[in-house]
Formats: structure tokens, sequence, C-alpha cells
């Protein structure tokens, strides 16, 4: 028996589609969710994703605070990263911590989007205290989950099923959770932060072999979310014969569409054009970038109008320094920039630009709270 794959290519059954969501019943969950609309969030204080869950350094007072004001846009959901050396150094306080999370995204109407694993940024994680921020470079403390040293070696990948495994099946019944994300731009081959650099020519290869496992570990515990992994390059996604390997399986397998997308308003549009195709929901779980034309204004209603679920990189200002822009990296910046790349709020809760606050209250229709209104 042949399994369609993509309009127009067929393929022969394999283990990780036991399970997937018929289109009719991915369609059916999202008709029941409604417009989902929020951002990606780290807290302020936070340089990445171990600072953010670490006992010593979890800090639920920031995260209530901020997520209020998430709530005070009329966003209803946010797109939070997990690190599996959490779950190594101590699985029942990273489990009570998540827990914690939830109900605060919860008190303020949100639902949360769980990623388990990252390629991007510093592929050498490490426990304990983080470091500070490098002054003007974006996301300089950012680290990738799992690192190089278990993802070049597929011989380590089974010791991920317990993270895996033990964080889903914890939260896949819970209504908190909205969405599993597997594995961010697992291809990002993010030459900048290795020593060498020829690893990168593996990684693609290497990143789909985790996902596969990643699949199969999900799909047995059947939670009631379900599961998406978004390809995230500038190709031409309409045409299935120049689709990459990765990015076919990442569309294939996934119960609901996703992708990431930082160009204006036409780029997004052809992007929205050519995943159409697959009659599932569609999210955006990456977009806003304001020097490249990725704004509030130009592209919120466009993704309102479609229907399409979405997330813009960045909230509050704050140690992760991503309203600093990607070429920081390169050349870091002695000065704030006149633009912003991403963010939406300084760390004292003023908005960066007040017109992109009322923008995005007018789109998800949002009153002002009481009490932000002026007499």
């Amino acid at each position: 028996m042949l399994t369609a794959q993509l309009p127009g290519v067929v393929i022969e059954p394999d283990p990780q589609l036991a399970g997937r969501w018929s289109a009719e019943k991915a369609n059916q969950w999202y008709e029941q969710h409604g417009w989902l609309v929020g951002c990606n969030y780290i807290p302020s204080t936070a340089i990445n994703q171990l600072e953010m869950w670490q006992a010593d350094t979890f800090d639920p007072v920031q995260i209530d605070k901020e997520l209020g004001w998430a709530e005070g846009l009329g966003f209803n959901t946010i797109r939070v990263f997990l690190h599996h050396l959490l779950w190594e150094q101590d699985p029942q306080g990273f489990l009570h911590r998540i827990d914690q999370f939830l109900d605060i995204a919860d008190k303020h109407q949100l639902s949360t989007m769980l990623v388990l694993f990252d390629a991007v940024w510093d592929p050498f994680p490490l426990l304990g205290k983080q470091p500070e921020p490098k002054p003007g470079i974006h996301n300089s403390g950012w680290v990738q989950s799992p690192g190089f040293e278990i993802l070049k070696d597929t011989s380590k990948y089974d010791t991920l099923k317990g993270y895996v495994q033990g964080v889903v099946g914890r939260f896949r019944n819970d209504p908190r959770v909205v969405i599993w994300d597997l594995f961010n731009e697992p291809d990002n081959i993010n030459f900048a932060s290795y020593n060498d650099n020829s690893y990168g020519v593996q990684k693609a290869e290497l990143a789909m072999e985790l996902l596969k496992r990643t699949i199969t570990w999900t799909r047995e515990l059947n939670p009631i979310q379900p599961l998406t992994a978004a390809p995230w390059k500038e190709d031409d996604w309409s045409d299935h014969g120049k689709l990459s390997p990765l990015d076919n399986y990442m569309f294939s397998h996934s119960d609901v569409i996703s992708f990431h997308c930082y160009e204006n308003r036409a780029g997004i549009e052809k992007r929205i054009k050519a995943l159409k195709q697959f009659d599932r929901p569609i999210f955006c779980t990456e977009y806003m970038a304001r020097p490249f034309g990725s704004t509030f204004e130009q592209i919120m209603p466009l993704l309102k109008e479609n229907n399409i679920g979405c997330y813009n990189w960045g909230f509050v200002a704050g140690k992760s320094q991503t309203h600093f822009p990607w070429d920081s990296w390169a050349n870091p910046y002695h000065a704030e920039p006149e633009v912003w790349f991403h963010d939406i709020f300084r760390p004292n809760g003023q908005p960066y630009i007040q017109q992109e606050i009322d923008t995005i209250r007018e789109i998800t229709r949002k009153e002002v709270p009481s009490y932000q209104k002026v007499a």
C-alpha cells in the first residue's frame, strides 16, 4: 500500500506516520481554538532557556508581570523553549516549574506551545550559572538542545527519549498546552557558533534522524495536542521537487503545518499560497523583523485574514537582546539600534512604539485595560 506524502508525490509508509492526525481532525481541532495569536517568549531576566527554567533563576513573579502585558495586547498564546539538560538535572523539579509556568500563562488566558529541541546558536550548553549578555549582540547566550556533543553522535540519541516522553507524558492531556513543536530549525547550520564549520554539512541529516525518533517517541503517547516542526529557509515550497528532504519530512509528518518567515508582505503571501495546498491549519511560529518589512502593521492583518496562527519573535527587550539585529554577531552594536529588530516592550513595560501596541490591539480587538487608560 502506498501513502500520499505531498500532492503528486507518493512514498512507502514509514513508522513515523503512524498516528498522524488526518487533515479533517486537524482542521476540527483548529476550529475549536479559533485564531491563535501571540509571541515567542522568554523573560527579560533570562539570557536563555536554562536561565529561564533552572531552579535558582526561575522567576514566576517576572513571568506573571510580563505575561500580563501579553494578555493586555489581546494575545491568547505563547511559544516557549525547553531544554533536555533541565530534565537531566532535576526531572521532577523541571516538570513542577513547567506546571507553574502553565498556570501563570493560563491565568492570563494564554495557551502555550512547547518547543522540545532547538538547533540555533550556542552548540555547547552547560548547566549552572549562565553567562552575562555580550554587549550589543543579538541572542548572545541562547543555547542549542541537544548540543554538538550529542547531535554529532547518533548512538546517544536514545538518551533523549526519557526527556521527550517525560515532558510530553506529563502534559499530553493538558489543555494548557496547545501544540508540541518538536525541533526548532533543525537544519540551521548556524556556522557562526561552531569552531569546525565542516560539521554543518551533516547537520540536516543528523537532525532529521533525531526528529524521526522524537516523532516516534511522542506518537507513542498519543497526546491530545498536535505535533509540528517548521521549515524556515527561503526555498520555493510550492515546487515539491525542490523541497529539501528535511522540509519534505516536516511538512508530511506534522499534524498542523508551521513555518518561519521574516520576509515582507509579498514574501509571506507567497509562503501562505504554497502552504494552503496541504489543507491543514497553518502557523507562522516566527515572524516580525522590522528592518526587513516584517512588521505588525504589514503582516498581522494578512495572517488574521488567512486564519494563520502566529507568534512574532520577541516580547520584552532584555538579556536575550533580540532588539539588536542578526548582523550584530559579526559587528556588535555600541548603542541601541534606532530601529529595533524584534521585541515589543522595554523592560519597564513601556512600549517601544505605542502605535504598534494600538495596531496589535486593534487586530486582536483587545480594549485597553482599565489600569492603562489615561484619565
